[in-house]
């Protein structure tokens, strides 16, 4: 997106960071979902991952939309729209996706009406992006984000507000901030190397005041998905520092080095540029994994052959298809569902860069 959906289309080395890390984004929610406990222990895949997907989407959005040079006023109506579109599609295959029998929170749904939410901010100035960051870090714990108690007998569009904006799998009020920072990062020239290295040194220091905040102050917590302040900070420093490394070490400056690691984490990258694809692939896997264990099935979920076996098929069968056919299934679908949508609109409402 996406940063599923909404993955940037530029095909050269200088955002092959982004695919893998995304790509990593999506192998550590495999890990997470299907990796089997023996304690209530967690892991550092738990959460984080998923932070590291919502701000990689903020970084697309901010590639998708001009980079570190936004697009000029009438430039933009067509890419907002497009945007709206996808937000829309991905709000309705979370829905679907949500509503089978997995075991696990769906997150495309929320990721839908999170663009929904960023689309007027898009072509705000980085500090005023960076002002309202802080408001909802600051706020959305205010409001009664994170209790994580919803209340099923509140009226429907209540109950709405409640599950998607305060206290869902993903509250949008706490999750917002992290799509804020990927779009700053995209506004800040992500193939300049000042950029590459602040995005890593600003991160580690965020997630080391998040996490240590956690470990030494007393009533602190830092645990996943418990939506606190320290959690925020501590896993979206992380994330932004992953993107700034990997960014920094794919980059072609690195020269042998650069093209070693993009060459090693080619698969990898590969799951990254079809994230939507393969994220829902692994949610129906799932689905089936939990209704053969209904009907007594012999399968392992959650366990190591399951784990080890959708890794191997998403690397091998991403590779192959990437390699071979280019965009992912999904994205193609996508992509030509708002091209047919954007194409009906009178052609002053499309502007330039209709393209997707």
């Amino acid at each position: 997106m996406h940063p599923l959906a909404l993955r940037p289309r530029d095909g050269g080395v200088r955002i092959a960071g982004v695919d893998i890390a995304r790509g990593l984004a999506i192998v550590g929610m495999f890990v997470a979902h299907v990796i089997p406990r023996g304690t209530d222990s967690e892991l550092l895949v738990d959460g984080r991952s998923a932070i590291l997907f919502a701000t990689l989407a903020g970084v697309s959005l901010g590639i998708m939309t001009g980079g570190a040079q936004p697009l000029v006023r009438g430039q933009r109506t067509a890419r907002v729209e497009s945007i709206l579109l996808r937000a829309l599609l991905l709000f309705a295959l979370g829905g679907v996706l949500g509503s089978l029998n997995t075991g696990v929170a769906v997150i495309l749904d929320y990721y839908g009406l999170m663009f929904l939410v960023l689309t007027p901010l898009l072509f705000l100035h980085r500090w005023i992006l960076a002002g309202i960051g802080c408001t909802f870090l600051v706020t959305a714990p205010l409001l009664g984000a994170g209790r994580d108690e919803l209340d099923g007998t509140q009226p429907p569009l209540a109950y709405f507000v409640d599950y998607y904006f305060l206290n869902g799998s993903f509250p949008i009020l706490i999750w917002v901030p992290f799509l804020l920072v990927g779009l700053i990062a995209a506004r800040s020239n992500l193939t300049r190397e000042r950029t590459q290295v602040a995005m890593a040194g600003f991160g580690a220091s965020a997630a080391g005041a998040g996490y240590g905040a956690a470990a030494f102050v007393p009533g602190v917590s830092a645990v996943a998905h418990s939506g606190t302040i320290a959690e925020v900070v501590g896993s979206g420093g992380l994330a932004i520092s992953i993107i700034g490394g990997v960014l920094w070490i794919t980059a072609p400056r690195r020269r042998s080095l650069g093209a070693a690691v993009r060459g090693a984490l080619w698969p990898i990258g590969a799951i990254g540029s079809m994230a939507l694809t393969v994220y829902t692939l692994q949610i129906l896997a799932l689905a089936i994994c939990v209704a053969l264990l209904e009907r007594g099935g012999g399968i392992d979920y959650p366990g190591w052959p399951l784990l080890i076996g959708m890794l191997l098929a998403s690397l091998i069968g991403a590779s192959l298809w990437r390699y071979f056919l280019g965009t992912g299934p999904l994205e193609r679908l996508f992509a030509a569902a708002t091209r047919a949508s954007l194409g009906r609109l009178p052609r002053r409402s499309r502007g330039i860069g209709t393209h997707t």
